[in-house]
């Protein structure tokens, strides 16, 4: 089971890999990723697949939308590591 806590850790350090160049450290967790950051649509799925790969969870591609804003990330996979 997985942390409020620590999903926020793994997303930003995906982010930060994924866009150095984003100021983390000042995000809003209730906007979404792309409008904060330089995040295209290759970004945004790289940032799911690597969500995925990390937690080791099936995020089927249906549940992106999810996962636009940290705290959306948060309440989704808290949800799944219940599983």
């Amino acid at each position: 089971m997985w942390t409020e806590d620590h999903i926020k850790k793994v997303a930003l350090e995906i982010i930060g890999k994924i866009a150095p160049e984003a100021d983390t450290a000042n995000l809003d967790p209730a906007n979404r990723l792309r409008d904060q950051f330089d995040f295209d649509s290759v970004d945004f799925m790289n940032f799911a697949v690597a969500l995925q790969e990390h937690l080791q969870v099936e995020i089927p591609e249906e549940d992106y939308p999810q996962l636009a804003t940290l705290n959306g990330c948060i309440v989704y996979l808290t949800s799944k590591s219940g599983l």
